[in-house]
Parts: structure tokens; C-alpha cells; sequence
């Protein structure tokens, strides 16, 4: 059974920064894409931001290019989303969400392509 467990949200003002976590466990992480989506009040689930399992392929929606980073540390089964510069728009719960997969470049931006998920993280940004 592979469990997602996201922390590090919570309330901050506009222009600042959080840094959320994902702790991954259950199964051999480094085999595993990630990435984080988030979901705003009445929208759906949209893609944020991807990493493929070495860690050396990274991909970012357009509305968080140069703001968000993402990252990986494969010795802790976690991965990061580092935010900054955040905007009142920013403001949803977010999720990371882990893949299968055999390529190490490889990462993926569909809801449907993963696997599992975590119980999300809400993130406020206040103006």
C-alpha cells in the first residue's frame, strides 16, 4: 500500500513563500514520478508541477513558471514544492500524486496518468 502524506501549507500573505512536503512510503520511491496538482473552491483539479524519478526532468504549468520549484530527495521519500512570490490565486488545497514508471526522464501532467494520491495541503495566500 503506497501512502502520500502532504504538509507545509497554511496561511501567508501575498508575496511570500511556503514550502509543502510530500512523504511517500510503501513502496521503492525512486521508481516513481511525482507531481503536484492543486484544486481552487467550485474549479477542478488542474496540474501544477512534475519530476520524473531521477529527479533531472522537471515541468511547470505556466501560471507558476519562475515562482514554484519542485524537487525530490529520493533518501527521504519526500518531494517539494517550493513557492514563492505567491498570489491570492494561488489559494487551493494541494495534492501530490505518485506514477509508476520505468523511465527516469519520464513525467507526467494528466490527472489520469497517476496512481496515487495524498490527502491534499490547503494553501491561502491573502492580498
Amino acid at each position: 500500500q503506497v501512502q502520500l502524506v502532504e504538509s507545509g501549507g497554511g496561511l501567508v500573505q501575498a508575496g511570500g513563500s511556503l514550502r509543502l512536503s510530500c512523504a511517500v512510503s510503501g513502496r521503492t520511491f525512486n521508481r516513481y514520478a511525482m507531481g503536484w496538482f492543486r484544486q481552487a473552491p467550485g474549479k477542478e483539479r488542474e496540474f501544477v508541477s512534475a519530476i520524473s524519478w531521477s529527479g533531472g526532468t522537471t515541468y511547470y504549468a505556466d501560471f507558476v513558471k519562475g515562482r514554484f520549484t519542485i524537487s525530490r530527495d529520493n533518501a527521504k521519500n519526500t518531494v517539494y514544492l517550493q513557492m514563492n512570490s505567491l498570489k491570492p490565486e494561488d489559494t487551493a488545497v494541494y495534492y501530490c500524486a505518485a506514477v509508476t514508471t520505468t523511465g527516469g526522464t519520464y513525467y507526467y501532467t494528466r490527472l489520469k496518468d497517476y496512481e496515487y494520491w495524498g490527502q491534499g495541503t490547503q494553501v491561502t495566500v491573502s492580498s
